[in-house]
């Protein structure tokens, strides 16, 4: 390679964008994290279970756009050490992507306040303590994207401590694009339905929550990480640039309409 050939490649580099995605080791965070490095930027990705971690390695497939660190997000030093690992690797962040999260709640009545400090501290001050780490290395161009629910728009039965995390992080979502649209730093939250995911396959086995969401959902299929892979890299790319404080739902209408399926509006109700 010429010393011309070197160093437009040395500016190529520099040129590129890098991302954070938390919970990348798995489920959307995966598909996030790996599409954004199809659009050719470069992804930090953290996750706690390092064989997972080392999947989405070898998912990119490339040394130069993938770094990983296995972290607790609720660990005091969390932020730091994230924020510290895209600087000192690429010396830039560009996207936040707070997507980590966990599922399987409980209604306020049947949820202790450990499940409720648990919740809250991974979904909402862990991604509010990220953001406030990072927010101060963002320029101009540069984007926060919370991975929400529909829970956060619609509540949702046995909701409880995951849709008030949801609802907190749509909030957020709003001060940010408020707080920092000045400076040309956007930040916008997507809302994901029931996505096929191995956190929701064991889910769909209950017959009620199964037909819950297939029977009220009037788009012929259910969510698949792509939907929202695809929504966050819009997000995150040029024809997004004037999104701000927004919420995308990408649930196939679910939470936006009353629909019924004919299967539903013709089955036989028994009463309770």
């Amino acid at each position: 390679m010429t010393g011309a050939d070197t160093q437009g490649s040395d500016e190529k580099v520099a040129d590129r964008k890098v991302a954070i995605v938390t919970g990348a080791s798995s489920g959307i965070g995966f598909g996030c994290a790996t599409k954004l490095a199809e659009m050719g930027m470069a992804v930090l990705g953290t996750g706690r279970d390092t064989g997972r971690l080392a999947e989405l390695e070898k998912a990119i497939g490339d040394p130069d756009r993938i770094e990983t660190l296995a972290v607790d997000l609720i660990d005091d030093d969390a932020p730091r050490r994230i924020v510290d690992a895209a600087l000192n690797r690429w010396g830039r962040v560009d996207f936040l992507i707070n997507n980590a999260g966990v599922g399987s709640p409980k209604p306020l009545h049947e949820t202790d306040d450990e499940s409720l400090d648990y919740f809250l501290g991974l979904m909402l001050r862990a991604p509010f303590r990220l953001a406030r780490e990072v927010i101060g290395h963002m320029k101009a161009g540069s984007a926060i994207i919370n991975i929400t629910s529909t829970f956060a728009v619609v509540g949702g039965l046995r909701g409880g401590a995951y849709s008030a995390a949801k609802g907190g992080m749509t909030a957020l979502t709003q001060h940010i694009a408020c707080q920092y649209g000045p400076q040309g730093i956007r930040c916008n939250a997507v809302a994901p339905g029931v996505t096929l995911t191995p956190m929701v396959a064991t889910r769909l086995e209950d017959e009620r929550f199964r037909k819950i969401n297939t029977e009220m959902t009037p788009y012929p299929r259910l969510g698949e990480v792509d939907d929202v892979a695809s929504t966050v890299a819009f997000l995150c790319s040029d024809g997004a640039s004037f999104i701000n404080g927004q919420t995308i739902v990408v649930d196939g209408g679910w939470s936006s309409t009353k629909y019924l399926s004919d299967y539903a509006l013709n089955s036989e109700w028994v009463p309770r």
